[in-house]
């Protein structure tokens, strides 16, 4: 799987934002996954190497987390200003029409893209996010990610990545904790394992009256999205998008469709095996008018995982490579 770095300008023209493209560039279908609030691009490593077979594949890191810079000003840590800087990416590209996968605050930037950009964008997958984030939830993710923690070592990043996604993740054992770890720290210059993103990320947690910076009220957005199917994944056991958001979301969506995850928090990897969900054709003959039908090629995606991996009794992965923390303010 061949790996193609990309730097970029962002949006407002002050950072050089990092990405990364896998899979042939004639590929029928460009594939954007876009990561939550506190992760990266290595959150969609199982699944780059499931598309990138037959699709073009772009992973990118928002600004203040993994191999992208940090922003001086943290007032810049907001949904629209990813999205803008999403735009310039696929404009650098010269990607006229991108399917999008976005996980928690990825999902949040795909509903904006999807809603200013529709003839863009043929299809969405809503990976345990909605137009609206029940405050417990919220409340939540700002007790974890704020109390301090002493991490000194990996064993340490192993721990805290547990005590702060354990809820999501109740059948992960140890080496999934190391994996999860792996791809959520960074070493500084010292080899101490630190968060990859940039701290200042949280200040929409600890001063929530901007709430653009992490969970904006998106249903008049959600509105515009009727003309895009769209598939919204759920973790039965999510506090961020709840059933009833869910139901809301459905009422007011013609082309919605529904998967529900078993023992899952907030957020599915995306390389859970559902044993429930039906195989229906394969992603090559999913492409239709609008580009992608989404519901047929993810849940065909999803059904083909749980078959790899009853043959192969693997579990969730191996361990990703640990990688230098590039992550600074410029």
């Amino acid at each position: 799987m061949q790996r193609i770095p990309i730097e970029y300008q962002s949006a407002d023209g002050k950072l050089r934002l990092h990405a990364e493209e896998y899979g042939p560039k004639n590929a029928p279908l460009t594939v954007l996954c876009l990561h939550g609030l506190t992760r990266n691009g290595r959150d969609f490593e199982a699944l780059v190497k499931h598309l990138s077979a037959d699709y073009r594949v772009i992973i990118a890191d928002q600004r203040g987390r993994g191999q992208s810079p940090w922003d001086p000003d943290p007032t810049n840590y907001q949904i629209p200003v990813y999205a803008r800087d999403m735009t310039c990416l696929l404009d650098r590209l010269g990607v006229a029409q991108v399917a999008l996968i976005g996980t928690s605050m990825g999902g949040l930037i795909s509903m904006l893209l999807g809603a200013s950009q529709p003839a863009r964008v043929p299809g969405i997958v809503l990976n345990d996010v909605g137009p609206e984030i029940p405050p417990a939830g919220i409340d939540r993710l700002r007790e974890a990610l704020t109390t301090p923690a002493h991490v000194s070592t990996w064993a340490d990043a192993a721990q805290q990545a547990k005590r702060i996604n354990g809820h999501a993740f109740p059948d992960y054992g140890s080496a999934d904790w190391d994996a999860f770890a792996r791809r959520t720290y960074a070493e500084d210059a010292t080899g101490r394992p630190v968060p990859a993103f940039d701290p200042a990320i949280l200040q929409g947690l600890t001063r929530p009256a901007s709430p653009d910076a992490v969970a904006p009220t998106l249903w008049p957005v959600w509105a515009q999205l009727a003309v895009i199917p769209i598939l919204a994944i759920r973790g039965e056991l999510s506090d961020i998008l709840s059933v009833e958001t869910l139901e809301k979301m459905a009422a007011r969506h013609p082309k919605l469709d529904r998967v529900r995850l078993p023992n899952r928090g907030h957020a599915p990897m995306l390389d859970e095996p559902p044993a429930s969900l039906p195989s229906i054709g394969s992603w090559r003959a999913c492409i239709g008018d609008r580009g992608l039908d989404w519901q047929n090629g993810a849940r065909h995606w999803l059904r083909t995982r749980h078959r790899q991996k009853h043959r192969s009794g693997a579990g969730r992965g191996g361990r990703p490579r640990g990688g230098a923390w590039t992550g600074r303010r410029r």
